[in-house]
């Protein structure tokens, strides 16, 4: 029996130790938090739309999902939010400085991907500094250090034409946010304009480029591309959307399949490559990515009104193993797709290291080259 005298010293004793544990555990949920927030890629891809820029939104139609697939190797595999702004027509209201938000920031890459292929050029000022502090204001950027925070600017004219904002003032609004801006012009090597362009990326702590914006508008094609695209429209029956946005989230889906299909085999092989991926997830509005999420999901809790036809008419005790069998059947597709694309990626592998040879760089070469380097810094590494 312990005496109170060793009470009085083995209680605080005890006490301490239980202090100890508390911190530990706050320690690790902490260390687990952080490492949690360092998996969050949040992108604002800024395009300029006025005339003789048909080449930069052709090779943005074309390489958004090269440019995804990139991003998805990351390690860990991190979440992507991505916004689009244009800025430069003369459509959008002069008081916004001729610039307008797409997309605010959004998961749903088909949603980016119907916006960008919504895309006409036209004449109109282009205001680069009006477009990137309207993108630094206007966006939901989050508040934690430790997410990359990235907004690419991209155009053809001098970078200093905005008579209200600088190139200074836009750029400490952005490094006050944590937000690093890189610029792409879309000219030859050795432009005059390149100077505003580099001034603006070096002032935001960003990374400058010069590009041919003509030479991104083809993707190369590969044997194995039209399997890809087959898959990749068997990979959507196996989505199973539901509740008020169902029939907009699916007629979406088809529709960016559609775009693919149109900008080239190899732009619908790239899409099949990301929607067999981490970063294309529908996980609030997907019954099938619910049960994968989550083995012990169970349908029968999801009111019957919110449910797909396609459920509606089954009986209730048949629901769960239709979505256990699609659940797997993606599974399988997942895997096929993988399979193919590591071909395609050594077959493509060449081509790619050809055009390095030529010392000039793509709309996506740059994006990419840049995230890597950007994503490193938060811990986030890429591979080639």
């Amino acid at each position: 029996m312990m005496t109170c005298g060793q009470a009085r010293i083995v209680r605080p004793l005890l006490i301490a130790a239980s202090l100890m544990g508390l911190g530990l555990w706050a320690a690790t949920s902490a260390h687990s938090e952080d490492a949690a927030r360092t998996r969050r890629i949040e992108v604002a891809i800024c395009l300029d739309v006025s005339n003789s820029m048909d080449g930069l939104i052709g090779s943005a139609k074309a390489k958004l999902w090269d440019i995804v697939n990139t991003l998805a190797k990351g390690q860990p595999t991190p979440e992507l939010r991505v916004a689009l702004y244009s800025y430069g027509s003369p459509r959008y209201p002069s008081e916004s400085g001729w610039v307008r938000k797409e997309v605010d920031f959004t998961t749903d890459l088909d949603k980016v991907n119907e916006k960008l292929f919504g895309l006409t050029t036209n004449g109109g000022e282009e205001y680069v500094a009006r477009v990137v502090q309207a993108a630094v204001e206007e966006l939901d950027w989050s508040k934690d250090d430790k997410v990359l925070k990235v907004l690419f600017v991209c155009g053809n004219e001098p970078a200093t034409q905005d008579p209200q904002v600088t190139l200074e003032q836009a750029a400490e609004k952005a490094v006050r946010r944590g937000i690093v801006v890189n610029t792409i012009l879309c000219d030859r090597q050795g432009s005059p304009d390149a100077l505003g362009w580099k001034r603006l990326a070096d002032l935001a702590e960003g990374r400058f480029s010069c590009i041919d914006q003509d030479r991104g508008t083809v993707a190369i094609t590969t044997p194995f591309d039209k399997e890809l695209a087959e898959l990749s429209g068997h990979l959507n029956q196996t989505f199973v959307f539901f509740g008020r946005s169902a029939k907009e989230l699916q007629t979406r889906q088809v529709a960016q399949d559609a775009n693919a299909a149109q900008a080239g085999l190899g732009v619908a092989a790239a899409r099949a490559l990301t929607k067999a991926g981490e970063l294309y997830r529908f996980s609030e509005n997907d019954l099938v990515q619910k049960l994968l999420d989550d083995p012990k999901f169970d349908v029968s809790k999801v009111a019957d009104a919110d449910l797909p036809e396609e459920l509606q008419r089954l009986k209730p005790s048949e629901r769960q193993k239709h979505l256990s069998d699609l659940a797997t059947k993606r599974k399988e597709i997942q895997k096929k797709i993988a399979d193919l694309s590591a071909k395609r990626h050594a077959f493509l592998a060449e081509e790619t290291r050809k055009q390095r040879q030529t010392g000039e760089q793509t709309f996506d070469m740059a994006i990419r080259k840049m995230l890597k380097e950007q994503a490193a810094k938060k811990g986030i590494v890429i591979p080639e």
